[in-house]
Order: C-alpha cells, then structure tokens, then sequence
C-alpha cells in the first residue's frame, strides 16, 4: 500500500531540514545531536507517568552499565522485561527510548529495565551482546530486590535493540539461563549478510537507508568473519528450537522488514510459536513515534498485548 499520509508528511518534513546524512558526522556528534532533539521534544510533553523510575548503576563484563529500571502501578511482584535500544549499535541511549519504555511499563503492567549497552565505535562487537546478556542474567539474581518474578522474564527491542534481543535469547538457551518466557522484537536486525528485497526497495528515502546500515555496520562489527557470527546475525544460528515464543513487528517501507520477516519464518519451522506482524505504510523506527503516527500506537499496544498473553497466560 501507499506510505501512510502521516509518515508522508513528516519525510517531507525531514527531507527539508535539508540536514546532512548521518554516515558523513562522527558518532559523537550524532549522538549530541539526538540528545537535543530529543531534549526538546521532552521539554515539550511531559513524560507518561508511571509508579517509579530509577537510574541506577549494574556490574557489567567490563566496567559498570546503567540501566533505567520502570515500575507500574500495583503490589508485585512483577513479570519483567529487559529492553535494549535501538540506533544501530552506534547513537541512542535511555533517554531516546524513555517514553516507549514508559507505555511498555504501563500497557504491559510489567518493570521494564532498559540497558545502556556499550556503543560501537568505540567497544564493537561483541561488546553489545556481553552486555545485554549480563544485564538479563543480572535481572534473574535479583528478583526480590526489584520486586519481579523471575519465572516471567521476556527480552525486547527495536532494530539494533530487536536483534540483541534475538541474540540474548539465543545466549540465554545455549548458556544455561535465565529462562525467557518471551522474545519482543521491533523490526529487527538479524542477518548482517542478507541482501533482501526490502534492501533495495527501501535503501533510499525512507529515513534508514543502505549508506546509513553500512556506516553502522563498519562501526559495530570488527570484519567480514563478524557478519556470519550468531552474536551478530542470529538468523544464521544453526539451531533455533527451543527458543521463546516472539512477536516480530515489521515496517513495510523498511529496508529491514524482510530478514525480520525471514528470522520469524526460520523460528517457526523451529517450532517456535512466532507471530510477524507488519505495519503497512509505515517506516523504520515507527513504534518511537507515537505521537506523530497513530500506526505507531497501535503497535505498542499490540506489542504490549503480546507480553501481557506471554506473562499472564
């Protein structure tokens, strides 16, 4: 179908800013960069209210990771996700996906713990799955203290947060826990070798483009041996079974929606219980959007559904 009117208009919008390509700036001043865009859109909306949110410090495998833990309304104790951002293992942080993580919390009635993985250039891969992955285990040794229940652990994110969150899962089985009751991934990345359709259809024009994921790219992985490592694409895992049930959300006009699609055909011929839902009209990074595209409400309360049946089933 055609894009949806409002994602055309705000491409429009973008296209006249007129504002130079993220893979032609440093990392550090695109990240300066979100950070005051996404200052003022929060000096501008007061943020989604839930019962508690705190910054605080976790051990990681080299130095100490922050975390920004959400807590709903209600007694607990609580299922939980641990959530991992998107913005191509480069740009991003707690702040840019504080209000996703806020409706998450509130839709989904569970804690959210959002990680500050190490970004790429500076600690590649596979610094970023070290991280997420201690973090998850970090969640399952500490139940009481953030008042969750351990039996009902899910993993999520979007893009570069969806495939480290495909990749945790896959951690998580292979190494002995913690066990997962579900795996939410948010148009995903998940093979660096796959060159799709979608690639080409919607390399340009369309917000992520294929200068944008190559920049990103060279900056997360060390070679071209990285592509084909699990930890990396973990749609070329040799085996999938045994691995949560996972909703994979995808964007029509989005150069990534056929190996999201592609990994939720591989986990079901898995035996994985796998729902793919894609989003017509819509674009990379939708779901953050909420307040621009209606479509991208209607994802999180979708993605909340599912963590919901997952947790209290």
């Amino acid at each position: 179908m055609p894009l949806d009117p409002q994602v055309h208009t705000y491409l429009e919008q973008m296209a006249a800013l007129n504002a130079p390509p993220l893979h032609t700036l440093p990392p550090e001043m695109v990240r300066q960069m979100i950070a005051m865009q996404t200052e003022a859109a929060r000096s501008t909306a007061e943020p989604e209210k839930v019962a508690n949110v705190e910054d605080r410090m976790i051990p990681g495998p080299q130095a100490d990771l922050p975390v920004r833990i959400y807590t709903p309304q209600g007694n607990g104790p609580f299922p939980v996700l641990v959530f991992f951002h998107g913005g191509g293992w480069v740009i991003c942080n707690l702040d840019t996906h504080d209000a996703l993580c806020r409706s998450l919390t509130n839709q989904a009635g569970c804690v959210v713990v959002s990680v500050d993985y190490r970004l790429a250039p500076e600690h590649k891969f596979p610094a970023a799955p070290q991280d997420c992955y201690a973090a998850t285990q970090w969640v399952a040794t500490h139940g009481a203290e953030l008042n969750v229940d351990t039996t009902r652990i899910a993993v999520g994110g979007d893009s570069a947060g969806g495939n480290l969150a495909a990749v945790v899962a896959q951690m998580a089985r292979d190494r002995g826990g913690p066990a997962l009751v579900f795996q939410l991934l948010i148009y995903p990345a998940t093979d660096f070798t796959a060159k799709t359709p979608s690639h080409e259809e919607n390399g340009t024009g369309y917000m992520l483009n294929r200068q944008d994921m190559s920049w990103f790219t060279s900056s997360y992985l060390n070679n071209e041996n990285d592509k084909v490592n699990p930890l990396a694409s973990p749609a070329l895992a040799p085996n999938l079974k045994g691995l949560p049930p996972a909703l994979i959300i995808t964007a029509e006009y989005d150069p990534l929606r056929d190996e999201g699609e592609a990994y939720g055909r591989k986990l079901a011929e898995a035996g994985v219980p796998t729902t793919v839902s894609r989003y017509d009209g819509m674009i990379h990074g939708f779901m953050s959007m909420g307040s621009i595209f209606e479509r991208g409400d209607r994802g999180v309360e979708e993605a909340a559904t599912a963590l919901r049946s997952a947790f209290f089933k």
